[in-house]
């Protein structure tokens, strides 16, 4: 099935999904930092979909026009409902669907996410149900549940299923992110995927910097895209190409003018969308270790920033830098 997928340049850059962390605000101030090819929603669940409406969702496949191409990331153990679900994120213009079969986190091994590498039957009949919605069908997963060396079973079972793209990350479940990502193991990868499915696309995820140190990768081991997760906590430009700024004398100045000025962007965004999303202001919190950083006083101005009740009280603040 051909589709914007293989419109992409080599080699592309995803922005990861992330729970909590990648919604339509996030999104909108990762594309004016610095574009990624692709994004991905935050992980909605079919099961929860199904049997309680969009309220169980809250508020993670909010999108708009401008986003494109956008993928849903859907997880959950129920064929039924992964089609269900896969036809309404057609239904809302989303380009693809993407099924996490990666997740380690406790409340998504219950049903879906990563538990799905040690039940192959139904992560096949959720691939070929999800595909029922007309939309090209990737997996997102990591190499194994507990042993690396999971990894050739598993993915071969993966790239069996014809999928426009799959996406690893290159640690266990069990090894969560406490270990280097096995970029050693991407040769053998790339030679399997090749020999099994090589329309298939293969992109990597863990470890990767920005877009430099992405394309280095990529180069390197001739893979069609890279996914770059927690490095937009260190770095949310990571995908801009080149340096942000030069500052000559070495102070810093200019860089720390275009975060503080990403974070007042932030700001006005989850006014705007607040009472779509529902989400406190708490939620908000999580992202300013991303933008007041790297100068004198920034812990003392995060500290500030972490006992404020509302984005115009964080406004004040900043406005002082």
């Amino acid at each position: 099935m051909q589709s914007f997928w293989h419109e992409l340049p080599r080699p592309f850059f995803v922005l990861a999904p992330m729970e909590a962390v990648t919604d339509v605000v996030f999104r909108h101030v990762i594309a004016r930092a610095g574009a990624p090819d692709v994004v991905y929603t935050e992980f909605a669940n079919a099961t929860g979909w199904v049997h309680a409406g969009d309220r169980a969702i809250a508020g993670r496949l909010i999108r708009e026009d401008n986003e494109h191409p956008i993928v849903a990331q859907i997880w959950g153990g129920e064929p039924g409902d992964m089609e269900q679900f896969a036809q309404h994120c057609a239904t809302l213009g989303y380009d693809g669907i993407d099924i996490n079969m990666g997740c380690p986190a406790k409340s998504a091994v219950k049903s879906g996410g990563s538990a799905l590498i040690r039940k192959p039957d139904v992560a096949i009949a959720a691939i070929q149900v999800a595909k029922a919605a007309g939309l090209p069908v990737s997996v997102k997963t990591r190499l194994g549940y507990t042993h690396v060396e999971e990894w050739r079973d598993w993915l071969t079972t993966l790239l069996r299923q014809d999928l426009a793209a799959l996406t690893i990350h290159l640690r266990t479940k069990r090894e969560m992110s406490k270990v280097p990502a096995h970029h050693e193991l991407i040769p053998d990868i790339r030679a399997l995927r090749d020999q099994i499915a090589p329309d298939t696309l293969l992109i990597i995820n863990g470890d990767i910097r920005n877009r430099a140190h992405g394309l280095e990768l990529c180069e390197r081991y001739r893979v069609d895209g890279a996914m770059i997760g927690r490095g937009i906590f260190a770095d949310p430009f990571a995908f801009r190409a080149g340096k942000l700024h030069s500052d000559d004398d070495g102070s810093g100045e200019q860089r720390k003018k275009a975060l503080v000025g990403l974070l007042y962007y932030h700001l006005e965004l989850f006014d705007h969308y607040q009472p779509q999303t529902g989400r406190p202001y708490e939620t908000l919190k999580r992202f300013y270790k991303i933008y007041i950083r790297d100068f004198d006083g920034a812990s003392e101005v995060r500290d500030q920033l972490m006992h404020t009740t509302s984005t115009d009280e964080a406004r004040q603040i900043i406005a002082t830098l």
